[in-house]
C-alpha cells in the first residue's frame, strides 16, 4: 500500500504536459458549477449533470446540463432537479441511477447537518423516482452492474469503522438489496493510511469481469488545508483483489482559478472518464467552484 506522497511521485514521474478545458455553464446566472458527472448520451443530445449552488452556501442542486457547441452546456428545459451535493450517474439492470448526497438537520441537534447517500432511478434520466437511502453520515455510496447481473456497491463509512473515510464493497441480488443496513455490513478494502481518506466517484465493469474504479484519495496538511487528487485501481469482485491506485492528476496540471475556500484551493473531486483508444478524459471538480477537463492516460487500458 503507497502512501499518497509515494503515488505522487509516481504520478509526476510520468505526467505529461496536456492542456486543461474549462466547459462554459449556462442558465444558472450567480451560481456555481462543480463536481459532475462524465458526459452521457441521451436522446441524441450529450448531457452533464453536476452540482450547483451559490460560492457562500452549501445549498446545492444536482442540475442537468445539455451541450449546446463544443463545451458549452445549457440547463436542460424540462429535466427534474434534485437537492443533491455530488451527483453520480451510471446504468443498471435497465435503469439509470442518479446518486449524491442529501443533507438534513441532525435529528437531535437541529443547529447541526447530517447527510446520507440517496439514490433515484428510472428507465429515462429525465424523470426518476427515489429508490433508497444509505445510512446517516454516509457519502460517496456508487453502485455497479456487474457481469453476473447482481449489484456492486461502493461504500465510504466514517468514524469507528471508517476513520475519516474507507472505501468498502458489497454485492447485493437486485434493486430491493440496495439498502442502508447492507452499505453498513460492507467490508473495507486496504487501501488508505490511516491519516489518509478517499472513496469512490465512478465504476464500470471490464470486459474481464472486474471493475475499474474512479475515486479520489484525500488528506490533511497543517493549518487543515485539505489535498485531494483523482485515482484509479481495478478491483475484482470475485475474490477482493485489487491493483495499487494511481494517482491521474493535480491540482497545480489545472487552469488556475478561484476556489470556495482557501482551505479548499488543492482540491480536486473526480467526476467521471470517458475513455478511448488508450486515452481518457477526465473531468473534475476543481477547488470546489469549477468544471475542469484534460486527457490522461486510460487507468483501465491493459490492466
Amino acid at each position: 500500500m503507497e502512501s499518497i506522497r509515494e503515488m505522487l511521485e509516481r504520478h509526476r514521474e510520468c505526467a505529461g504536459e496536456v492542456a486543461a478545458v474549462r466547459p462554459v455553464f449556462k442558465g444558472v446566472e450567480g451560481y456555481d458549477v462543480y463536481n459532475p458527472t462524465a458526459p452521457f448520451e441521451y436522446g441524441g443530445k450529450r448531457m452533464i449533470c453536476a452540482r450547483v449552488e451559490k460560492r457562500d452556501s452549501e445549498v446545492s442542486q444536482a442540475v442537468f446540463f445539455e451541450e449546446t457547441q463544443k463545451d458549452v452546456y445549457q440547463a436542460a428545459e424540462g429535466w427534474e432537479r434534485y437537492p443533491l451535493q455530488d451527483p453520480s450517474i451510471t446504468r443498471v439492470l435497465g435503469h439509470y441511477v442518479l446518486g449524491g448526497t442529501e443533507v438534513f438537520p441532525h435529528p437531535e441537534d437541529p443547529r447541526r447537518m447530517c447527510w446520507h447517500t440517496v439514490f433515484y432511478y428510472g428507465t429515462g434520466p429525465q424523470r426518476l423516482e427515489r429508490l433508497s437511502q444509505g445510512p446517516d453520515g454516509m457519502k460517496d455510496v456508487r453502485l455497479v452492474e456487474l457481469a453476473d447481473g447482481r449489484i456492486g456497491i461502493f461504500t465510504r463509512p466514517q468514524g469507528e469503522k471508517g476513520g475519516r473515510g474507507k472505501i468498502g464493497f458489497t454485492i447485493v441480488k437486485d434493486f430491493a438489496g440496495v439498502t442502508a443496513g447492507a452499505m453498513e455490513d460492507a467490508p473495507l478494502l486496504d487501501l488508505f493510511g490511516e491519516e489518509e481518506w478517499g472513496g469512490v466517484n465512478e465504476a464500470c465493469l471490464l470486459p474481464d469481469g472486474r471493475v475499474g474504479v474512479l475515486g479520489h484519495i484525500a488528506c490533511f496538511e497543517p493549518e487543515e488545508v485539505r489535498h485531494y487528487y483523482p485515482m484509479a485501481f481495478v478491483f475484482d469482485p470475485r475474490t477482493g483483489e485489487h491493483t495499487q491506485p494511481g494517482i491521474l492528476a493535480e491540482r497545480r496540471e489545472f487552469l488556475p482559478g478561484p476556489s470556495k475556500r482557501p482551505d479548499l484551493e488543492d482540491v480536486l473531486f473526480s467526476g467521471g472518464l470517458v475513455r478511448g483508444e488508450g486515452k481518457a478524459v477526465l473531468y473534475v471538480g476543481v477547488s470546489d467552484c469549477e468544471i475542469q477537463y484534460m486527457v490522461v492516460p486510460d487507468p483501465f487500458s491493459g490492466v
